[in-house]
Order: C-alpha cells, then sequence, then structure tokens
C-alpha cells in the first residue's frame, strides 16, 4: 500500500501576530498538522514573492502567508501590500500553469490559535488534493 501524500508548506508568519497566534495554538495544545515549518518575519509585506517561488522551486508543495489583520498592522500598510502582491503572484502561478491555490494568505491576530491551527488543517487537506508541486528543482 503507497503511502499517503504528506504536503510540506512554508510558512511566512509575521511577528506581532500570526507568529503569536501559531504559539498560541502551541500553548493551548490545539492540534494540527505538523506539515508547516514556519518562518518568523517582522511583517508579512517584507515577504517578497521572490522568496515564495524560490520556496516553491526548492520543493515547497505550499506557501502560507499569514499577517495581522486590516487596520492593525504593526506597519500600518504591510498587509495591504501583502494582499496585493498575493493577488498578483496568483495570476503569474496561474499564467505559469501552476495551482494559484499552492498560495495562501490569511490574517490571524495573535488571539486566533484556533483559527491558526485551522487555516493550516485546511491547507493541507486543500494540497493533498493537489499533489505535490509540480516546481520542484525546474531551474
Amino acid at each position: 500500500m503507497a503511502k499517503e501524500f504528506e504536503p510540506n508548506i512554508i510558512g511566512f508568519l509575521c511577528n506581532w501576530c500570526s507568529y503569536a497566534g501559531a504559539d498560541l495554538a502551541g500553548t493551548s495544545r490545539i492540534k494540527y498538522p505538523p506539515n508547516i515549518k514556519s518562518i518568523r518575519v517582522m511583517c508579512s509585506g517584507r515577504v517578497d514573492t521572490v522568496f515564495i517561488l524560490e520556496a516553491l522551486r526548492k520543493g515547497a508543495d505550499g506557501v502560507l502567508i499569514a499577517g495581522c489583520h486590516p487596520g492593525d498592522c504593526h506597519y500600518q500598510s504591510g498587509n495591504y501590500k501583502t494582499n496585493r502582491r498575493i493577488r498578483l503572484l496568483k495570476k503569474f502561478l496561474n499564467d505559469m500553469g501552476v495551482e494559484p491555490e499552492r498560495v495562501r494568505f490569511e490574517y490571524v491576530s495573535a488571539s486566533e490559535g484556533q483559527k491558526f491551527a485551522q487555516v493550516v488543517t485546511d491547507f493541507v487537506n486543500q494540497l493533498k488534493k493537489l499533489g505535490p508541486t509540480p516546481l520542484k528543482e525546474i531551474a
């Protein structure tokens, strides 16, 4: 019997909100799949599309970017910039024949540990349906 595909997810998490939300999920012992490897960034606005594309190229099956809710960004507009950047990136991925669903942007506050766990769980299930990334080491 073949082993079930387990997606590899890279998560870029805002220091002030999303990383704290992930920490709350852990300290509250909320269960979610261990498929995510978290990278703490000071602001989701600092996540360049090159980082996302490189993660996909190097074998990540999906990339999660999580930031503060609109109006709550510690750097005023980082999450707004990220939202626009991700929408453009998804159009680019679609044009290149890569499923845009492999990239996900979510607003998760420091008090939303349950939401963080649910986002990761949903993303893992979505990526299982898509299967492994077609981009692994193509360059």
